[in-house]
């Protein structure tokens, strides 16, 4: 008779052991360890992202019948009508106009100033930080402050052109309709700045100065090095920075609604403001929702053109592949770039070639009799450096007057600001506005909950990001390869396409006006860009550490947290500041969600003190000063873990 032992070992345990490794052959060798690493992250994204959109593209093709009170199912007639729809028309062409002039105006004014930050100049750094301001500056004290200086009365830009004789009367930058989308566009780009100006100075620097060199030895001059090297250089950051930043501005909307409101007169509503207007204020959830997904095959276009462009270097394999026919396509989009960039550089050159003629006709004509140079290479540079601090300076006086308004401001008496007395100096400097704004408004109520909701969803979004982008990068799971692209589609995806169903889920879940609905929806913005920079900084961790580890008996849990996570501490800091602040500042979601003033976060309790055409400017400025101080002190204290995390993460994630 068979032994029980030897039954339950010879004859049950291999097909319990061919049944794992079955299991291991179809869902990869790491699955049971990765899926309670990944499993917080995909529900999220599935019942927060996933769920909502497919349920928005079924809103879509519903409308409300207003006699019945019934959502009935109009199949693609939403989406038909915005055809001939003049508002949706207008706000397309808004949208458009917006987009490329800002894009065009921040790419030139970005490249220009890293260009300068790039070469010899004193106080560099110094500068750099100051260039970056914007960037860290919440967008509802960005919109305020810019609204203030504009002001036709109040403001500060009238008085100084008009002190400088460029206009003769205060001119109505917000209000006028031919005005207020310059005015509005002019804003983008001084919080854009720092965007372009991060990301192509550090393109700059990845340049081989020995192939500049090379050049100037060859006789090129600084437009041929330019054209010729730096530009083909930074192809792959350019696309990158202008793919990125043509994604956001499209899509913006809480600059431009903080603002204008997409006033006058229509002149600024883009898409995203109309969006809202049909879906949340006047309850059109399908046509809505219509309006928003008419710009998703725009936006699947540019998201998977940035997918591969991200991943163009991750293997030189790459390299030796056959061309496709979107190769083939983006080959010849590329040479009549090529032309179209010879063509515009062409006069430049033109110009430093003449210049380079004249100045060596001069230095003939005046040569001293001992032949001595008449411009020593000290003194080119010299002038050169000149040149640069010219063209400098008026940017930095425009990226830190707003600070400035907001500073002198807040520090003024009501009487002071009304009566226009010392515009650009308090007299005297008072407390007035900040005793005003703490005792007579929910300001600190808004500050608490501006409070728990940023730090709850950072500590969730961090949490999550850090579990699932080691899992990503570490560990071998059937769907990881699927799980990193939808990661960075969800990172991309705008806003403005998530929140009306959104807000018609968190309806359904009874959390509309509640804190749950902030906490629960921030991460849906928060854990894609968290996981996609930690994945970047766990590959950069050397693995060997970990398996030692675990030969000594430790679980890859206790290898992740005991070895891992300490040595990802700066990508961790990053990742844990950018949320935060992103938490923070956010408007879009906090606006649509919470309708309570008791529950209001700082962004819309700031924009709820404006009461139709009274805008309390003191208290305006001292809480738009109080809400920015925190974020402001963040970076100052976790600037080098910033730089380092981002650093790490960019380039290996």
């Amino acid at each position: 008779m068979d032994n029980p032992a030897r039954l339950r070992s010879g004859a049950l345990a291999p097909p319990t052991i061919n049944r794992s490794r079955r299991m291991e052959r179809i869902l990869g060798r790491d699955w049971k360890v990765a899926l309670p690493f990944v499993l917080p992250m995909i529900l999220i994204m599935v019942g927060l992202i996933l769920y909502p959109f497919i349920n928005a593209i079924i809103l879509s093709t519903t409308s409300l019948n207003f006699i019945t009170g019934e959502t009935v199912n109009v199949g693609f007639r939403n989406y038909e009508r915005l055809l001939t729809n003049s508002d949706y028309l207008l706000s397309m062409q808004n949208t458009i106009q917006f987009t490329i002039w800002s894009l065009t105006v921040k790419f030139i004014t970005g490249l220009t100033i890293a260009l300068i930050l790039n070469s010899r100049l004193p106080f560099r750094n110094v500068m750099t930080g100051v260039m970056l301001l914007p960037w860290i500056v919440p967008e509802i004290v960005t919109a305020l402050a810019w609204k203030s200086i504009y002001d036709p009365i109040f403001g500060g830009l009238n008085p100084i052109l008009q002190g400088i004789g460029i206009i003769q009367q205060p001119l109505g930058w917000l209000s006028d309709p031919n005005m207020a989308m310059p005015s509005v566009i002019a804003v983008n780009v001084w919080k854009g700045i720092p965007f372009y100006t991060m990301l192509l100075l550090a393109g700059l620097k990845a340049i081989d100065p020995e192939l500049l060199e090379a050049a100037e030895v060859d006789g090129a001059n600084v437009v041929k090095r330019f054209r010729h090297i730096t530009l083909p250089g930074m192809r792959f950051v350019i696309l990158i920075t202008l793919l990125l930043s043509f994604i956001s501005t499209f899509n913006s909307f809480g600059l431009i609604f903080l603002m204008t409101g997409g006033g006058p007169g229509g002149a600024t509503r883009v898409y995203s403001i109309l969006a809202w207007e049909k879906g949340i204020r006047s309850l059109q959830f399908g046509p809505g929702v219509a309006i928003a997904f008419s710009v998703a095959p725009l936006m699947a276009v540019l998201i998977w053109l940035l997918a591969r462009f991200m991943r163009a270097d991750d293997s030189r394999a790459t390299q030796y592949r056959k061309a496709n026919a979107v190769d083939q396509i983006m080959g010849v989009f590329g040479r009549i770039l090529g032309m179209a960039l010879d063509l515009v550089f062409l006069p430049i050159e033109l110009i430093v070639l003449g210049l380079g003629k004249l100045s060596k006709v001069l230095a003939t004509v005046v040569q001293s009799g001992d032949d001595a140079p008449v411009f020593k290479k000290s003194d080119q540079e010299r002038m050169s450096l000149v040149l640069r601090l010219l063209v400098l300076i008026p940017i930095m006086l425009f990226v830190l007057f707003p600070f400035y308004w907001v500073v002198i401001t807040s520090f003024k008496t009501t009487p002071q600001i009304f009566e226009r007395s010392s515009i650009f100096w308090p007299e005297p400097w008072t407390m007035e506005q900040y005793r005003t704004l703490i005792e007579n408004t929910p300001f600190l109520t808004w500050f608490r909950n501006t409070l728990i909701v940023a730090i709850t969803s950072t500590v969730i979004s961090v949490a999550l990001a850090a579990l699932s982008a080691y899992a990503l990068s570490r560990l071998k799971f059937l769907g990881a390869g699927l799980l990193t692209a939808f990661l960075l589609i969800t990172y991309l995806l705008p806003g403005s396409m998530l929140f009306i169903p959104l807000y018609q889920t968190l309806t359904d879940l009874g959390l509309i006006n509640t804190y749950g609905a902030l906490i629960a929806t921030y991460p849906t913005f928060l854990l894609p860009f968290a996981t996609w920079v930690m994945m970047g900084y766990f590959r950069s961790i050397p693995v060997d550490l970990e398996e030692a580890a675990m030969i000594d008996g430790s679980t890859r849990l206790g290898a992740f947290w005991r070895i891992t996570l300490p040595l990802a501490l700066p990508g961790l800091l990053a990742v844990t500041l950018i949320a935060f602040t992103n938490a923070w500042n956010e408007f879009l979601f906090a606006f649509v969600f919470i309708t309570s003033e008791s529950l209001r976060t700082l962004p819309v309790g700031l924009q709820s003190l404006v009461v139709g055409d009274i805008l309390p400017w003191g208290q305006l400025m001292s809480a738009s000063l109080l809400m920015a101080i925190p974020v402001v002190v963040l970076y100052i204290y976790a600037q080098r873990y910033l730089v380092e995390g981002l650093t790490i993460g960019g380039v290996k994630g």
